[in-house]
């Protein structure tokens, strides 16, 4: 087609013959007239610019932003709030909601403590001392902070593997080799705090660095494969107290299949009173959840606290019957008053479990800013998601040096905090007032609870958890790939090891959106008569091809691992391969075994546009593709325009060529229909140039008097368009 940059010139003039964009029919419809741009043009009349802020102007500018009392208010948001509390309106709806959590934490504290290999009061601790601190720097109104049974699962593998001294209730010290022989010996309770220091730590400098936004790496689908598999861990962890099997703890990977294995072989020993109680207590629970708790929501926002009066019973019953000395049966033990003294946590483990406390990290901060997020939407107001971090970095910062787990928001717990009237975090003040009662001096009559009872309150309220298995089948309805992710995440979770399913999680959802990325959505689009309409060919029947001109849309980015499938999708949706054909013309050419031209008389493609509408991102390996693709193209006499591409795409299209110093071929259009309209005047002046010069030629002989093919006559003709548009000026 000659020079490709020739054609500019032609455009000036475009607007002389009437190039008009019509749409609809009649007087109804709208009718638009202006010239045909190419984007360069249209930059420049429209005066085009690109963004710039100097590193300099940046700075200041942050800096003129700060406001030290802004700073004070954001970190510590009750300062901001609490000035404005309306006792009148909020304080009974916060006090009711309070004495509620608190009676939820007692039994769900002492239960998840055992599920952590910690003494049962640590889950009273923790629903104490780090709750006093996130009041403080929290910017959620009403998630109840403290024990989560899937956080505290994950601690107690951690526990089991490195603690090596565990304290019973009644003071006797065990003492199991440890699996490392170089570490030295731990407590349960050491190894537990040192894992909730490291994940303070770990949450102070996500803080630090503002990545709060890392949890949008933990999928919904994810999680739900993730605590689906735990909450099976979890159950396999209780059978030992369930049913009072002589089993020992199984530590590092396939430990729920061995567990199950174990405790199958184990159930002839079982005790059977154990077995009783525990079969009462869930029938009790069961009942109350499936038919009286509804009918009780239909009267009152406040549940009837079945979990306390099944401890209560429990207790009552261990109490008077002798049930740890007369029928075996294991109970909760010694259940010390008072605070316990403010430890630092041993240091010198935290690179051993560091890897551990990061996915322990991970799990809890999801798990907190969705519920934190949920509240936040139904009753309209904001969390901040990195003031979050350094809310549960300073709470189990705290909670480390007073024998606490990591913490996170329980989702039964701030249901009910919000179900009740709760409208403040003055609410989790009175469930810690309260819990401080049981601290200091109602701990000890708990201490005959039988552990099966605890065992069957974690059993039950994991029911939710465990039917999660059933979402797969909505997952592989709604994407295959959603499924895969479900699956993946669900397996290596329960039969390997908890921390290694998170992992394999994030690596097949990254995994997957790399090749959802790798392969784009492509198509050829057609015209919807009498409009500027370009629609895909295969879902709208109406929409017409234009003859000679293929219009390619891709959607996704153009880079270094994407150009080759890119050229890939091309060809397939042109039809051929450019680099094949001008390999093939090449054999010919050596052979000469028949005209050249022949093969390409019926090649009716004459113009390729890019929609490049969709296009996110392109990088100089993607800039090097398009001047291939452009380069073969040309040699087969077809043109390559790039239409609707965005300001960042054309601005690195821009960068390239001067970096490269290479004077840019590319034509780009700011819409499809005015790269269609080019295309089509320039196919009509090029039909009259090839008539004038075949009509011509024989008669002047170019070729022989001034040496002129038929390249040289385009540009004579060219230059005399161009000499006639100046004298017209």
């Amino acid at each position: 087609m000659g020079d490709e940059k020739r054609p500019l010139v032609l455009r000036k003039n475009f607007g002389q013959y009437g190039s008009v964009v019509e749409n609809g029919h009649g007087t109804d419809g709208l009718n638009v007239r202006r010239p045909v741009y190419q984007l360069e043009d249209l930059n420049r009349d429209t005066e085009y610019e690109t963004p710039h802020t100097t590193f300099t102007e940046k700075c200041g500018k942050k800096i003129k932003e700060i406001r030290p009392l802004s700073c004070v208010l954001n970190s510590i948001p009750v300062l901001k709030w609490l000035p404005r509390y309306s006792c009148r309106k909020n304080f009974l709806g916060d006090l009711i909601s309070g004495i509620t959590v608190a009676i939820m934490h007692i039994p769900q504290g002492m239960a998840y403590g055992l599920l952590g290999s910690v003494p049962p009061v640590v889950g009273i601790y923790m629903a104490f001392f780090p709750v006093l601190i996130y009041f403080l720097f929290g910017t959620s109104r009403h998630v109840s902070i403290g024990t989560f049974a899937i956080v505290c699962l994950m601690t107690g593998k951690v526990v089991n593997q490195y603690s090596s001294i565990e304290i019973l209730q009644n003071g006797t010290v065990v003492t199991t080799p440890s699996p490392n022989l170089e570490l030295p010996l731990y407590t349960n309770v050491e190894v537990a705090t040192t894992v909730t220091f490291t994940v303070a730590m770990i949450q102070l400098m996500m803080y630090s660095l503002r990545l709060g936004v890392v949890s949008t790496l933990l999928s919904e689908t994810l999680v739900n494969g993730f605590t689906c598999a735990s909450a099976f861990h979890v159950v396999s962890s209780q059978l030992k107290d369930l049913f009072g099997l002589p089993i020992k703890k199984r530590r590092g990977n396939f430990g729920f299949p061995l567990t199950i294995y174990d405790s199958v072989m184990a159930l002839p020993n079982a005790n059977r009173y154990a077995c009783a109680i525990s079969a009462v207590a869930c029938v009790l629970l069961i009942l109350n959840n499936e038919l009286f708790k509804p009918m009780l929501a239909k009267r009152t926002r406040i549940p009837f606290p079945i979990e306390l009066v099944a401890v209560v019973l429990g207790t009552t019953a261990s109490y008077f019957l002798n049930l740890d000395s007369e029928y075996g049966i294991s109970v909760v033990g010694h259940i010390p008053t008072g605070f316990p003294t403010a430890t630092p946590p041993a240091f010198s483990l935290i690179p051993t479990v560091f890897v551990d406390s990061f996915v322990i990290t991970m799990v809890s901060y999801t798990v907190t800013m969705s519920m934190a997020l949920i509240f936040a939407r139904k009753l309209m107001y904001e969390v901040d998601s990195n003031q979050e971090l350094l809310a549960l970095g300073f709470s189990n910062t705290m909670g480390s040096f007073f024998a606490c787990m990591p913490v996170t928001a329980s989702l039964s717990r701030s249901m009910i905090q919000q179900a009740v009237g709760g409208v403040t975090q003055i609410a989790s003040i009175v469930s810690c007032s309260i819990l401080l009662v049981i601290l200091l001096w109602i701990g000890p009559l708990f201490e005959s609870l039988p552990r099966c009872v605890l065992a069957s309150i974690i059993v039950v309220a994991l029911k939710g958890m465990l039917f999660q298995c059933q979402s797969i089948v909505k997952y592989w309805k709604l994407s295959k790939w959603d499924a895969l992710v479900w699956i993946v995440t669900f397996s290596t979770t329960l039969f390997i090891q908890i921390g290694y399913g998170l992992a394999a999680g994030v690596a097949v959802s990254l995994l997957s959106v790399f090749i959802q990325g790798y392969k784009p959505y492509t198509c050829l689009l057609g015209v919807v008569p009498n409009t500027d309409l370009y629609l895909d060919i295969k879902r709208y029947k109406k929409a017409q091809e234009i003859p000679g001109i293929k219009i390619f849309r891709y959607s996704g980015g153009l880079s270094f691992a994407s150009r080759a499938a890119f050229k890939d999708l091309l060809s397939r949706k042109i039809g051929f391969e450019p680099t094949s054909l001008l390999r093939k013309r090449t054999r010919l050419e050596e052979s000469a075994s028949r005209s050249v031209s022949d093969d390409y008389d019926d090649l009716l493609t004459r113009c390729i546009i890019l929609d490049f509408s969709a296009l996110t991102f392109v990088d100089p390996s993607g800039v090097d593709q398009l001047r291939q693709l452009q380069s073969d193209y040309a040699k087969l006499d077809i043109a390559l325009y790039i239409a609707a591409c965005s300001g960042p795409v054309y601005e690195k299209f821009v960068i390239c060529d001067q970096e490269e110093g290479i004077e840019s071929k590319f034509m780009i259009f700011p819409t499809i229909h005015d790269a269609v309209l080019f295309a089509q005047m320039t196919e009509e002046n090029e039909c009259e140039l090839d008539g004038m010069f075949r009509m011509l030629a024989p008669v002047l002989d170019l070729s022989r008097v001034a040496g002129v093919d038929r390249v040289g006559f385009e540009h004579m003709w060219w230059d005399h368009m161009m000499g006639n548009s100046s004298e017209n000026n």
